[in-house]
């Protein structure tokens, strides 16, 4: 039965390794096939690494409350990379007149002196709007909207269990 007492624990370090995984995957798109992300999947990037750090927290804490507070805080980043991808596969289904997502590389540094450049490589250079990458019908945002949810009701659910096992 100890086992059990460890399960929550278990879940969140195995959000924590999907994450990881996720992460990975988007670096191999970004690396290996040339994808360049566009500044909502950087958003998206920060928020599945500060799922990541939490749900690693909630699963290396051994302490209730401690273990509660992490996990909520990863549900809370998860729910915001869900938001931030939902709004990417709208403007993706639905593309503005106008497309504003930023800038490529080469533009930033020629246009720009290096002290404005450099922060503006992280904010990402991809068209937001853009369809690059489909897997069974669904594009990226489209993904990551799902994972993102799925990372926060399994671990919502899990801390639900947890709190009324207590």
């Amino acid at each position: 039965m100890q086992w059990l007492d460890k399960a929550p624990q278990r879940v969140f370090v195995g959000i924590a390794l999907v994450c990881v995984a996720l992460l990975a995957y988007g670096q191999y798109l970004q690396h290996v096939v040339g994808l360049n992300p566009c500044p909502m999947c950087i958003v998206q990037r920060y928020a599945m690494i500060l799922v990541a750090v939490f749900a690693a927290l909630a699963g290396a804490m051994g302490k209730r409350g401690w273990h509660i507070g992490a996990g909520l805080i990863a549900v809370g980043w998860a729910l915001g990379g869900a938001y931030v991808a939902a709004r990417q596969s709208w403007l993706q289904w639905y593309p503005p007149e106008v497309v504003s997502c930023g800038r490529d590389l080469y533009g930033m540094i020629e246009t720009f002196p290096l002290q404005r450049a450099i922060p503006m490589i992280f904010k990402g250079s991809g068209d937001c709007t853009a369809i690059d990458w489909t897997f069974l019908g669904g594009t990226i945002a489209n993904w990551s909207f799902l994972w993102f949810c799925a990372m926060a009701l399994v671990a919502l659910t899990t801390l639900w269990r947890r709190w009324r096992a207590h």
